[in-house]
């Protein structure tokens, strides 16, 4: 008995444990990728000129390299909060948080790759014997148009994110956890994500529409950043949740 009630007890604090990780992180992934779009990696970006983005890298290298270094870093972010959610969630349902997490490092890989490839198109494009058999405006339109691109690219582990957030929000929504409210709106919120993301694959022209990616997108940033400051600040209310699990078994 003791021994059942000693694991209960350090289970309650790993799970508060991580839902304040889990509050954090949820600001981190909203706030790190939209500052280093709107504030770096967009600034390179000329639309339709493929030569002129890679000139803009040219001559900001640096800064160019500080957004590939924030894309990394965002992946050992994401990798922190899928953890903290499964630490959260496997008592609500043990396989669903695993699947999660493995979408989630699923998705956290690919962000890797995207953040590789731009390491290794700056390669190219600092790379002097290339230019022995390249002229440099040959070497900068393939470069200049993966960065272009790079918004599309997204749309991979976009795929990702939809799915495992949406499992994650309703294991939320099962367990009552957070309000049930607010989980709803999570699986709401990313099943837009992955819708766009497909829109992405499937229709480019109107997953770029700007109205579209309000639509899309808009949700998701705000359910991060409620959901962050409500684990901050309320945290889990386990008791009631556990109770609630146990009535449905």
């Amino acid at each position: 008995m003791n021994s059942n009630k000693e694991a209960a007890i350090i289970n309650y604090t790993s799970q508060h444990k991580a839902a304040k990780v889990a509050g954090v992180m949820f600001l981190f992934s909203f706030l790190v990728p939209f500052l280093n779009w709107t504030f770096v990696l967009s600034k390179f970006i000329v639309a339709e000129n493929v030569i002129a983005t890679a000139k803009n890298i040219i001559a900001n290298e640096f800064q160019f390299r500080i957004g590939i270094t924030i894309e990394l870093i965002m992946s050992i972010g994401l990798t922190v909060l899928a953890l903290a959610l499964y630490i959260i969630l496997k008592p609500v349902n043990k396989n669903l948080a695993l699947l999660s997490l493995l979408w989630k490092l699923v998705e956290t890989t690919i962000v890797v790759a995207i953040a590789l490839v731009s390491f290794i198109a700056l390669q190219v494009l600092n790379g002097g014997a290339y230019l022995t058999v390249f002229t440099p405006e040959q070497l900068q339109a393939p470069v200049g148009f993966l960065l272009n691109v790079h918004t599309a690219l997204y749309s991979i582990p976009m795929v990702f994110l939809g799915l495992d957030m949406m499992v994650f929000s309703y294991l939320f929504l099962k367990s009552k956890y957070i309000p049930r409210i607010l989980a709803g709106f999570g699986i709401l919120s990313f099943a837009l994500i992955f819708i766009h993301a497909l829109m992405f694959i499937l229709a480019p022209k109107y997953a770029t529409m700007p109205i579209n990616q309000i639509i899309f997108w808009a949700p998701s940033g705000l359910f991060e950043i409620i959901i962050g400051i409500w684990l901050l600040s309320k945290g889990l209310n386990v008791q009631q949740g556990d109770n609630h699990i146990k009535k449905a078994s």
